[in-house]
C-alpha cells in the first residue's frame, strides 16, 4: 500500500495543543506522510506550543491581523489554503474541533472533493449562538467531514442523531490528555518567573487558575460576562485571605482592554501574558481551583486533579458536568463569587470534584485516530484495487 498523505491544519493555540501529540503519532506511522499547515489565526501563542512539542510546519498562512474578524479569518484561510492543497494532493485533511480555520479549511478541502476527518467531532449545544462562532463552525465542519473522531460516546450519539454513518464515527478520547506526557513533570520548574517566583509548597497559600477570552463574554465590557468574572475576583481576595489568582490574559486588546482596568494591581491577583503551554499544564497541576470559560481546560484540568468553575451559561461538555469534575456557574458576578466561596468553604465539596473521574479518555487518543486512518485508506484502497 502507497503511504497515506495526511494534512493536519490548524491555527490557534488551543487547537496546537491538542493536535500536536496527533502529528507525533502520524509521523511515527509509516504507513503515513505527515504535513502540517498553519494558518496563523494566532500567531505567538501558536508558536510556544509548536515550540514544546518539537513540531515544525511545512506551510504557514500567517493570517493573523489586529481585530480580525471571522469572516476575515474565513476569507484568508480559503484564499491560502486552495494553492497549498492543489500542490500537495493529500489524501486527507485534518482539522479540530470548532475554530474558524477548521471550518474554512474543512470547506476548501471539500471543495477539491478531498476528504476531511475531524478531530473531536460531535460537541454540541444546539445553540447556534452560544458558543459564538464556535457552535456553527463544528456543526458544519461535521458536514463536510468523511470521518469523525468522536472524543466520548455522547458524541457519537450526537452524531448519530444527525444522520452520520456509525462506521464513520470512531471514538477515541480527546488527543488533550495525550499531551501531559510530554508536559506534566513533579519537579518542574516555571520559565515565567511570575510563577517562578511562588512557593508552591505553602500548603498555606490557595492558588486559584483564571483563564476568560470567549467572543461572548467580553460582549457588553462592563456588563459581559468577563468584567463580572473580574468584579468577582476582586471580591473574593478582600474575603480570603489564603488564596492567590493567576489570570494569564489572552492578548487580545478586546479581553485586556477589559481585565486590567479591573484587576491590574490588585493584592494576590496575578496578571501574566498567555503560558507556555508546559506551564500551563503545570500550573493547573498546582492550583486548587480552575476558573475559566475555556473548553479545553474543562478537559484537561480534571485529569489534574482541579475541580473546574465554568463562566459559561451552557457547555458542549456534559460529560464533565456528570462526572463531577466540571460546574457551570453562569457569567454573573454575584453567580461566580457564590460558586467559588462554595469551593473555598467546603473542603468535602472540593475533594468531591478534585477525585471524580476525568470522562475525555485514556491518553492514547491520537493512537486510535492513527488506527482509524489506516484501516480506512487500506479498506478503501484494496476495494478500488489502488496499491
Amino acid at each position: 500500500m502507497k503511504k497515506i498523505r495526511v494534512m493536519s491544519v490548524f491555527g490557534t493555540r488551543p487547537e496546537a495543543v491538542k493536535m500536536c501529540p496527533l502529528v507525533l503519532e502520524l509521523k511515527r506511522r509509516p504507513e503515513i506522510e505527515s504535513i502540517v499547515a498553519l494558518t496563523g489565526q494566532h500567531r505567538t501563542m501558536l508558536d510556544s506550543v509548536m515550540k514544546t512539542f518539537g513540531v515544525d510546519a511545512d506551510y504557514n498562512l500567517d493570517i493573523m491581523r489586529p481585530r480580525q474578524t471571522p469572516t476575515m479569518i474565513a476569507a484568508d484561510v480559503l484564499n491560502g489554503l486552495d494553492p497549498i492543497l492543489r500542490e500537495t494532493s493529500p489524501d486527507i485533511v485534518l482539522v479540530h474541533g470548532d475554530t474558524t480555520t477548521s471550518f474554512a479549511s474543512a470547506l476548501a478541502a471539500f471543495h477539491l472533493k478531498i476528504p476531511v476527518g475531524h478531530v473531536e467531532a460531535g460537541l454540541r449545544t444546539y445553540d447556534k449562538y452560544s458558543p459564538f462562532p464556535e457552535e456553527m463552525n463544528r456543526t458544519l465542519t461535521g458536514r463536510i467531514a468523511t470521518l469523525h473522531f468522536a472524543p466520548t460516546e455522547r458524541n457519537r450519539r450526537n452524531l448519530l442523531a444527525e444522520g452520520v454513518s456509525d462506521s464513520s464515527i470512531y471514538v477515541t478520547g480527546n488527543t488533550v490528555i495525550d499531551t501531559f506526557r510530554y508536559t506534566v513533570k513533579e519537579d518542574y520548574k516555571f520559565e515565567d518567573p511570575s510563577l517562578r517566583a511562588l512557593d508552591f509548597s505553602d500548603k498555606k497559600m490557595r492558588y486559584i487558575t483564571l483563564t476568560a477570552h470567549r467572543r461572548e463574554n467580553q460582549e457588553g465590557n462592563s456588563d459581559g460576562g468577563i468584567a463580572a468574572l473580574c468584579r468577582a475576583v476582586k471580591r473574593l481576595v478582600e474575603k480570603y485571605d489564603d488564596i492567590t489568582f493567576i489570570y494569564p490574559v489572552h492578548l487580545s486588546p478586546a479581553v485586556r482592554d477589559i481585565v486590567f482596568p479591573i484587576l491590574s494591581g490588585v493584592d494576590r491577583v496575578i496578571l501574566t501574558d498567555p503560558l507556555n503551554l508546559t506551564d500551563m499544564h503545570n500550573l493547573i497541576a498546582k492550583s486548587y481551583i480552575v476558573i475559566t470559560d475555556s473548553g479545553g481546560l474543562q478537559e484537561e484540568a480534571p485529569s489534574l486533579g482541579a475541580p473546574v468553575l465554568v463562566v459559561r451559561r451552557e457547555t458542549e461538555r456534559p460529560e464533565a458536568i456528570e462526572a463531577g469534575t466540571v460546574k457551570i456557574v453562569g457569567i454573573s458576578e454575584d453567580d461566580i463569587f457564590a460558586e467559588a466561596s462554595l469551593l473555598l468553604d467546603d473542603v468535602n465539596e472540593h475533594t468531591r470534584m478534585a477525585r471524580s473521574i476525568n470522562p475525555y479518555g485514556d491518553g492514547h487518543a491520537s493512537e486510535r485516530i492513527a488506527d482509524a486512518i489506516i484501516s480506512y485508506f487500506k479498506e478503501v484502497w484494496e476495494n478500488s484495487n489502488e496499491k
